[in-house]
C-alpha cells in the first residue's frame, strides 16, 4: 500500500512539473509574438458613434494593448442624435483613456455628412474616402495577418 501512495505521489510531482514546464514555455512564446508584433503593428477600430468603442470592442481593444499593438480610433460621428454630442466626445475620451488609447490617436468626425440619425443612410463612397484617408495618415498597415507567418 505504501509503494503505491509513493507512486502517485511521484506521478502527481511529475505531472505538476511537466505542467509547469509546459506553461512557462507558453508565457515565454506569447511574450516574444507580444514583442514582435507591438513594435510595428498598428490597428484601427472603426466606429459609427461613441460608446461604440466600450459596448462592442472593451476586449478587442484591451487585447491588443496587452500585446503592444499601437490602437486608433476613428468615429463617424459625435453621438448627437439626442442634443448630447458634447457630453458624447468627452465620454468617448474618457474610454479611449481607461481603454490605453492614447488621445492623439483619436479621430471623432463631427460632420454633417455623417449624422447620428437611425433614419439617415451614409454615403459608403464618401465614408470608404475618409476611412482610406485615415488608414494612410497614420499608417495603417492593412496587410492580412491570418496568411502571414509572426
Amino acid at each position: 500500500m505504501e509503494a503505491m501512495w509513493l507512486l502517485c505521489v511521484a506521478l502527481a510531482v511529475l505531472a505538476w512539473g511537466f505542467l509547469w514546464v509546459w506553461d512557462s514555455s507558453e508565457r515565454m512564446k506569447s511574450r516574444e509574438q507580444g514583442g514582435r508584433l507591438g513594435a510595428e503593428s498598428r490597428t484601427l477600430l472603426v466606429i459609427a458613434h461613441p460608446d461604440d468603442e466600450a459596448m462592442f470592442f472593451a476586449p478587442t481593444v484591451l487585447g491588443l494593448a496587452r500585446l503592444r499593438h499601437w490602437v486608433y480610433l476613428l468615429c463617424f460621428s459625435a453621438g448627437n442624435y439626442y442634443n448630447q454630442g458634447e457630453t458624447r466626445k468627452k465620454e468617448l475620451l474618457q474610454s479611449c483613456d481607461v481603454l490605453g488609447i492614447p488621445l492623439s490617436s483619436v479621430m471623432i468626425i463631427d460632420n454633417r455628412d455623417f449624422p447620428d440619425d437611425p433614419g439617415m443612410q451614409w454615403d459608403t463612397e464618401h465614408v470608404a474616402r475618409v476611412l482610406l484617408q485615415h488608414i494612410e495618415v497614420n499608417g495603417i498597415n492593412l496587410k492580412d495577418r491570418a496568411n502571414s507567418r509572426l
